[in-house]
């Protein structure tokens, strides 16, 4: 394992190990998408992670997956976010703000009555996508996705300023970088797939086309944050969300090229396929890296044996944890030791108060 606890540099991010913590949606933010003390709790019990990288944060209030996830566009959200990278900072972490706009995915009863917001109104397939909701009972459920509406090429540049202005509040709240979703069938995705963005100008289309937008949010990001603080995270093969991509190889080849002109601090690639026991990360590896050599973090149910092998092998730089940083807030310690590690428990993983989200024991609690 001694791999792991190597230094390393992502572009200009420095790390301590190669153990990061993955983005996960708690839904634990307050009224109006502000973080609150709880929030600084978490992420400050999770510190020793080299990269600690936030659950995805709204840039917009035209984005809503998930009600209670929260945002970054306004001044009380800034505020509210820079308590938890203070609380970060101060136990010697560092930390990076995933920025998210859910595009298709989403219901007008989270997003104040409008119709979400997509690359072109494709809605055959709505009982596919993952809204969830909290309901009085203090149930956190799936909901009715709405059926989106297509974006005009106003609205597509008012978007890529979303990224640039929540970036900008990013570094302002204190983060040390930011990560660009741009996976996981989210705004983004939805534009690389031609069969949910059907276009006809120049977002749509060819592979260069339906990828143009990546290139437009990085470079407005980089007025305001290096490429060398921005990493981004891509799922090519995920089915979550429904994109179906007919040629993941063709469209990545081009996001992957993207990726190098931009030169970014990591390409965050999500094997989201591994947790329903049909792992692709090989033939991902395989499709990115003949056309982006910067440094890559690989997620998705990969065991510490299972990271340890894959960067001493050389395939990654890093390896992302989220379910195991989950539920063991100390996970580079237990993984030093060779566990014990904590079982996630059910309870708790969205909305709610500290059970199952603070409430995890550390190894000095003696429990496992």
């Amino acid at each position: 394992m001694q791999s792991l606890f190597e230094t390393a540099t992502f572009g200009d991010l420095e790390s301590p190990n190669r153990i990061i913590m993955s983005p996960l949606t708690r839904c634990r933010a307050g009224q109006g998408g502000v973080p609150v003390p709880m929030n600084a709790k978490y992420y400050k019990q999770r510190a020793s992670a080299g990269l600690i990288i936030t659950e995805a944060t709204n840039i917009s209030p035209r984005s809503c997956a998930f009600e209670y996830a929260p945002g970054i566009w306004t001044e009380e959200q800034v505020a509210g976010w820079r308590g938890v990278t203070e609380a970060v900072h101060k136990a010697g972490g560092r930390m990076i703000l995933q920025l998210w706009h859910c595009g298709r995915v989403g219901a007008d009863g989270l997003l104040s009555g409008e119709q979400p917001l997509s690359p072109s109104g494709v809605n055959d397939d709505l009982d596919a996508l993952q809204v969830y909701g909290l309901l009085k009972n203090g149930n956190y459920v799936r909901i009715a996705a709405t059926p989106s509406r297509a974006m005009t090429e106003v609205e597509i540049q008012e978007t890529i300023e979303e990224y640039r202005v929540a970036a900008k509040n990013a570094i302002d709240a204190g983060f040390d970088g930011v990560e660009v979703h741009a996976a996981n069938g989210y705004l983004l995705h939805q534009f690389f797939s031609a069969t949910t963005n059907i276009r006809t100008d120049d977002y749509g289309g060819s592979p260069e086309n339906r990828t143009r937008i990546l290139g437009d949010v990085l470079d407005a990001i980089s007025t305001v944050v290096p490429t060398s603080k921005v990493g981004v995270r891509i799922a090519p093969t995920a089915g979550y969300n429904n994109v179906r991509d007919p040629n993941p190889s063709e469209t990545y080849s081009h996001v992957s090229r993207i990726l190098q002109e931009f030169g970014v601090a990591y390409a965050h690639i999500c094997d989201i396929n591994a947790w329903a026991g049909a792992p692709d990360l090989p033939e991902l590896l395989k499709i990115v890296k003949p056309y982006y050599h910067g440094p890559i973090i690989a997620n998705g149910g990969i065991t510490p044996e299972g990271a340890s092998k894959l960067v001493d092998d050389g395939d990654v730089h890093a390896v992302a944890f989220g379910r195991m940083f989950l539920a063991n807030p100390d996970l580079p310690a237990r993984i030093a030791r060779s566990g014990p590690y904590n079982e996630m428990r059910d309870v708790g993983l969205y909305g709610g108060g500290e059970l199952g989200y603070t409430d995890y024991p550390g190894l000095e609690a003696g429990a496992a």
